[in-house]
């Protein structure tokens, strides 16, 4: 039973970049318990912690900005569950703020949007002035063809539309390309198919998601939503 929904952002940094999405949600489960909070779990022969994470964040790949949506059995104060749950995550998961969802609102995962990287390209890879020449060639491209595998197969998409913005800056230790990408759902970019795109090495370079961006939905307007009323509005 699902009685109060927090939302947590944490971050992520390099001693715990070797877990996957499936070990994170184990780090929050195990956290919850051991900070003394009944989480709620699915109902059925295999029973599953409910913890929904934004988005999958690739092994390796350091984050300020990562998302969690907590569902708990019985409610309790957000404030303090951010000081108990945080004293028990592993070294590498830091919790850094809390707010309270309501259940019946929209999943995690249908709101996020965007989600911003800042990659440290060290010299050696490609000069500044060649990779802002190599971003300005894409994002002036109409398409972008490019693939990725799943399971034994390789599914075709157009990268472009999913890149929203590029830039470049230098600092004397690397060249830092700061991408702003869609990541919905079913239109989703990463930042190392960015780089594919751009002939540039992943993984010699050093990838940190900076933020996830997600649509803020009123009181009001889940309201409207979960009474099937027209709102007057639409998301673009």
């Amino acid at each position: 039973m699902k009685a109060q929904r927090l939302r947590f952002r944490y971050r992520v940094t390099s001693a715990a970049g070797d877990l996957s999405n499936r070990d994170l949600v184990r780090v929050w489960e195990t956290a919850v318990a051991a900070a003394g909070y009944a989480l709620s779990y699915s109902e059925g022969r295999r029973r599953l912690a409910q913890v929904a994470l934004a988005a999958p964040l690739p092994l390796g790949v350091t984050s300020g900005g990562e998302i969690a949506d907590i569902y708990l059995e019985q409610p309790g104060d957000p404030a303090q569950a951010l000081k108990s749950v945080a004293a028990h995550l592993p070294p590498g998961i830091e919790a850094l703020h809390v707010s309270e969802m309501g259940i019946d609102g929209p999943s995690l995962q249908s709101q996020l949007r965007r989600a911003e990287y800042e990659v440290a390209v060290p010299p050696g890879l490609a000069n500044p002035e060649e990779i802002k020449r190599r971003i300005d060639g894409l994002l002036a491209a109409d398409t972008l063809p490019s693939e990725y595998a799943r399971a034994t197969k390789l599914k075709s998409y157009d990268l472009r539309p999913l890149i929203l913005g590029l830039e470049v800056a230098t600092t004397p230790e690397a060249t830092i390309i700061r991408m702003r990408l869609r990541a919905e759902q079913d239109r989703t970019a990463r930042a190392d198919q960015v780089l594919l795109a751009l002939g540039i090495d992943a993984s010699a370079a050093r990838i940190h998601r900076v933020r996830l961006e997600v649509d803020k939905v009123s009181a009001a307007l889940q309201a409207h939503r979960r009474a099937g009323e027209p709102t007057g509005s639409h998301l673009d």
